[in-house]
C-alpha cells in the first residue's frame, strides 16, 4: 500500500475500547436493578442485547427508527426478552445506560499513541457511526484524538451510518484527496472493511484475521501498525 495521503480511524473498538465500557455499564446497572432485568444473570442480558443492539441499529440506518427509537427500542426488546414485566423502564434504563457508559470510556492499549505518531506523519481524521453528541463528548474527553483530526465525520451529522457509500464519499471529499490515497483504520469487516473497499479506499484492519484483498492488512497490535507506518510500507 502505497501512496496514503490521509489515514481515517473508527473511534469504537479501534482507538477506543466500546466493548468493555459497554460491557461494566450493563453489568452495573443488572446489579443496582436487578429486578427490572428479571433477576437474569449479565451472561444472559448481554447475550440478548448483542442480538439486539445490531438489529435495531439497522432500523435506525435504514430510517426505520427515528434516533430516539433507537435509543430506546433496544430496551424494550431486551426487556421484553429478559422481563416483559420491567418494560415501562425502557426509557429510564436507555438513558441509565448511557449515563454509565460514558463513566467507563478508555482507550485501547498503544492505540493513541499510534494515532498520534500517524497524525505526526500524515494527515489524519476520525470517521465514526454513533449518536453525534455521545461521539463528541468522547472526542472531548480523549482532547488529543480531536485535536490532532483534520477532520471529523460522525454518521449522524450526514444522515448514512457506515458501510453507506454517501458517507464514505463525504469522508473523502472532507479529506480533499482521491479516495484511493486514503487509508481506514477500523475493526468492523460489514462496516469498516467492506465500506472503505467499496469507496476505493485502503484499509488496516485491526483484527486477528486476515483478507485476501490487495488493499487490505490486518494487525493485532498498535506497535505493529506504528512499525508498518514508520517503515513506509503502507
Amino acid at each position: 500500500m502505497t501512496n496514503i495521503q490521509f489515514v481515517y480511524f473508527d473511534l469504537d473498538d479501534t482507538l477506543l475500547d466500546h466493548t468493555y465500557a459497554e460491557g461494566v455499564a450493563l453489568r452495573q446497572m443488572i446489579g443496582d436493578q436487578p429486578e427490572v432485568f428479571g433477576h437474569q444473570s449479565y451472561e444472559v442480558v448481554m447475550s440478548h442485547y448483542r442480538a439486539i443492539n445490531p438489529v435495531v441499529w439497522n432500523k435506525y440506518a435504514l430510517g426505520e427508527y427515528t434516533k430516539e427509537q433507537a435509543k430506546v427500542g433496544r430496551f424494550e426488546l431486551l426487556l421484553s426478552a429478559c422481563n416483559p414485566s420491567g418494560l415501562s423502564h425502557a426509557k429510564d434504563m436507555a438513558q441509565l445506560y448511557l449515563d454509565t457508559y460514558a463513566n467507563h470510556w478508555k482507550a485501547v492499549d498503544g492505540a493513541i499513541e499510534a494515532y498520534l505518531e500517524t497524525a505526526s506523519l500524515l494527515p489524519v481524521g476520525i470517521l465514526t457511526n454513533g449518536f453525534s453528541e455521545v461521539q463528541r463528548a468522547k472526542l472531548r474527553q480523549f482532547s488529543k484524538l480531536e485535536d490532532a483530526a483534520q477532520s471529523i465525520v460522525i454518521s449522524e451529522d450526514v444522515g448514512h451510518l457506515k458501510p453507506s457509500p454517501v458517507l464514505f464519499e463525504h469522508a473523502a471529499m472532507k479529506a480533499g484527496v482521491n479516495p484511493s490515497s486514503i487509508l481506514y483504520v477500523g475493526d468492523s469487516y460489514s462496516s469498516d472493511v467492506e465500506g472503505g473497499i467499496s469507496a476505493g479506499w485502503k484499509v488496516a484492519w485491526y483484527s486477528e484475521k486476515q483478507s485476501d484483498h490487495p488493499d487490505v492488512w490486518s494487525f493485532t497490535d498498535w506497535k505493529d501498525f506504528s512499525l508498518r507506518l514508520l517503515r513506509k510500507s503502507i
